[in-house]
């Protein structure tokens, strides 16, 4: 995270004694980044946090990557997968490399152990459904539209309201880090001087949510965590409550950001997609093409020029039906453009636009810098008839 701050009892320096009303100290625990040199937390728990026993091997979360020889554009249709597991169990990977994994979840069940993600960030983007984030750093309630970032080794549980009889069913998209980097907002928005957002930047920090009371939970008992790591998940057992931190301060936690609160760069001719990019990690980055006005040239083209990915793969994921510059894209579709391969709007979307002057889509973008490969669950979803989709393309001719 980019600015500090501190949420419930700390003491007044750090690394000094700190005691629980009963006299016993409490536990320090300095929870840091990039060997000490990067964003930290220091908190404080009742407990000793070392006291963990009874590990054993749940499952293995590395992936099965297919069709790694073949290069072409993809529509995924997640609509068309079938609700399973929690919010960690439920995950189904679609694509990936080794900087980046990427797919969506879709819960029916409730989480009845805690989750820490030894292995990587996390960017969970809220399709549809509410709730809340209990974590080791307080409590994130969060809605459509969010971004969740949580930070490496955050331990915490994720618990959604319960999804209306009549629908829409909770689900959200994600996109986890696999190359031990940090999911944070790009550079060029920060100053290095004071780490401000700067005043060209699309969000600040007023448009971040951070962990919130209640923090503390003092319970002895047995409390399952499962940790991820080495591309396993284990399970440990914790004699005390896992989140039984009274205090603490940093720049490391997680928070919430919602996409309609991303304040869209306009121009008299369209922008690239880096004006609509929130999030970066190494090797990729997490763009929101949230609603704005569009170009303002008498003759601007309104949606996205042709273009080619030389150096990079695009996937999409499109949270309704409304973008302008796709046929055939429904409400939870992922797109997947390949580098090197051409694409741009489809026939007959540049002349239907070109009288708009605002749109109220929503598509969340992940752009990597290495190929990635679809997983047997992208294939199960796969409409092949997405490559086709361009053929149909006709001349126009000027009215007289």
């Amino acid at each position: 995270m980019p600015y500090y701050t501190s949420l419930g009892k700390i003491p007044p320096k750090r690394h000094i004694q700190f005691r629980r009303p009963d006299g016993v100290l409490y536990s320090e625990e300095v929870f840091g980044t990039e060997g000490f040199d990067g964003p930290t937390s220091t908190m404080y728990h009742i407990h000793p946090p070392t006291q963990v026993s009874g590990w054993k091997y749940e499952y293995s979360t590395e992936q099965e990557y297919v069709e790694k020889n073949v290069m072409r554009m993809r529509h995924l249709v997640s609509k068309n997968m079938i609700p399973d597991g929690d919010p960690i169990t439920g995950r189904k990977v679609l694509f990936g490399n080794a900087d980046c994994e990427m797919g969506v979840c879709i819960p029916v069940n409730d989480m009845k152990y805690h989750f820490k993600n030894g292995q990587g960030d996390e960017c969970l983007f809220i399709h549809n459904g509410t709730g809340t984030i209990h974590s080791m750093f307080g409590t994130l309630e969060f809605k459509k539209f969010d971004f969740i970032i949580i930070p490496k080794g955050t331990i915490y549980k994720m618990e959604f309201d319960t999804a209306p009889a009549d629908g829409p069913e909770n689900r959200f998209m994600f996109i986890e880090t696999a190359n031990a980097s940090h999911i944070l907002p790009p550079k060029r928005y920060i100053s290095e001087k004071t780490s401000q957002f700067l005043e060209h930047a699309p969000y600040c920090e007023r448009d971040l949510r951070i962990p919130q009371l209640p923090l503390v939970h003092d319970e002895m008992g047995e409390f399952e965590v499962r940790i991820k790591a080495l591309n396993s998940v284990h399970s440990y057992m914790y004699p005390y409550h896992p989140l039984d931190i009274v205090g603490w301060d940093g720049c490391y936690y997680p928070y919430c950001f919602n996409a309609m609160d991303f304040s869209s760069i306009v121009g008299k001719h369209h922008m690239p997609p880096p004006t609509h990019q929130v999030f970066t990690g190494e090797n990729f980055v997490i763009c929101a093409f949230a609603p704005r006005m569009l170009d303002f040239h008498e003759q601007a083209i309104k949606v996205p020029y042709n273009h080619s990915n030389v150096d990079s793969d695009e996937v999409m994921y499109y949270c309704d039906s409304k973008y302008t510059a796709r046929k055939g894209i429904t409400e939870g579709s992922l797109t997947m453009h390949p580098q090197g391969i051409p694409h741009g709007p489809h026939p007959g979307t540049i002349e239907a636009t070109l009288d708009q002057t605002y749109t109220d889509e929503l598509v969340v973008m992940c752009d990597t810098f290495k190929p990635l490969y679809p997983t047997k669950s992208a294939m199960a979803i796969d409409d092949e008839a997405y490559t086709k989709s361009w053929e149909d393309w006709k001349p126009i001719p000027l009215s007289s």
